[in-house]
């Protein structure tokens, strides 16, 4: 099992409500990831191809959301490191929910990667998974720890995509897709009710190579902006996933060089702004607004993770009557076990 060290924040500070400046690192430790298996550091190439290389999009060489498989035999370090919080919401109280998301991008092979370690010891109260890679019913029976209840779903293509739901927390009701028979193929949204509000659980359609499939996209966005808000007409809600798109230019390592790319294009950010203005925060932005260099996916290729150069595609997006709920979001940058790494909310609900 891996090595795991938990970087612990000291001070306990209430966000205000109405977050005007970026709090940054007040209450979270800078977490430094050495790949220990680098022994020399390499020039920076003047070639131009080498150059173009860095502009590549998210998932820019399996945009086709490859089988199960491809590209997880990249070596991980020994160590997890977790970040922790002791911030409290801008009512002074402390948190009492945690829930997380994170793609694994195939569940047999987070499984045989020690995704379960980190579940052991983030211990959230519900866990939300993208691309599973996996017909339901063929997921490890493992992949539901002690003390967890799953729900699992895949699309009608094998070892594509798929969503999934561990909690702890018996939902008052499931529902599978989002009752659109043309957008609910691929296995990508579960709803679960709670008391208090709805969690969806989504993987939201990347555009893919030479945006072939945008013009879908955009369409998808549309009829889930228009489910996002009557689940809203009877609840609050509480939207994560992997999003597949870098909302703002510091949401990446190079906007200016991808603003043709899936992810970054101003028809999927337009789309996703428009969701935002209608009641809901993205709860990262929300707290660290200026916050730069915060990704949760990184390219299997060049050292990606190592160099940093990525995207923020992961969120935890909250109905606005949630914000005195929020005491912190987590990107949990020292977990390893897929091409991108889990994210944490806390909430005083």
């Amino acid at each position: 099992m891996p090595k795991v060290t938990k970087l612990k924040a000291t001070q306990n500070v209430a966000p205000k409500c109405d977050v005007t400046e970026d709090k940054s690192d007040e209450t979270k430790p800078t977490v430094t990831i050495v790949d220990k298996t680098q022994t020399k550091k390499r020039k920076a190439s003047t070639s131009p191809i080498k150059k173009a290389k860095k502009t590549l999009s998210t998932k820019e060489d399996d945009n086709a959301e490859n089988a199960e498989g491809t590209s997880t035999n990249v070596k991980q370090p020994a160590a997890m490191t977790l970040q922790t919080s002791e911030r409290v919401s801008c009512k002074g109280e402390k948190s009492t929910l945690k829930l997380a998301s994170w793609n694994i991008n195939g569940i047999r092979a987070w499984i045989t990667n020690g995704g379960l370690k980190y579940i052991e010891k983030e211990q959230p109260d519900m866990i939300c998974f993208q691309e599973l890679k996996c017909d339901k019913d063929k997921i490890p029976i493992e992949a539901t720890p002690a003390g967890y209840k799953s729900y699992w779903l895949s699309g009608d293509q094998a070892g594509y995509s798929g969503v999934g739901l561990l909690t702890k927390v018996e939902p008052v009701d499931v529902k599978f897709g989002i009752g659109i028979a043309e957008h609910d193929t691929e296995g990508r949204v579960i709803t679960a009710e709670y008391d208090k509000f709805y969690l969806v659980v989504t993987y939201i359609p990347n555009s893919g190579r030479k945006l072939v499939r945008l013009s879908y996209r955009q369409q998808f966005n549309r009829v889930f902006h228009t489910y996002l808000k009557e689940l809203e007409k009877k609840k609050p809600v509480i939207w994560c996933g992997d999003l597949n798109v870098s909302h703002q230019s510091i949401d990446l390592t190079n906007p200016k060089t991808n603003t043709k790319t899936a992810g970054f294009t101003k028809e999927e950010r337009d789309d996703f702004s428009k969701i935002l203005a209608d009641g809901f925060i993205d709860s990262f932005r929300y707290l660290y607004p200026d916050k730069r260099d915060a990704y949760t996916y990184w390219a299997y290729f060049r050292n990606a993770r190592q160099r940093n150069i990525g995207w923020r595609l992961d969120y935890f997006i909250l109905s606005s009557s949630l914000q005195e709920t929020i005491c912190d979001s987590l990107i949990q940058n020292g977990v390893y076990g897929s091409d991108h790494c889990p994210i944490v909310l806390l909430l005083a609900i």
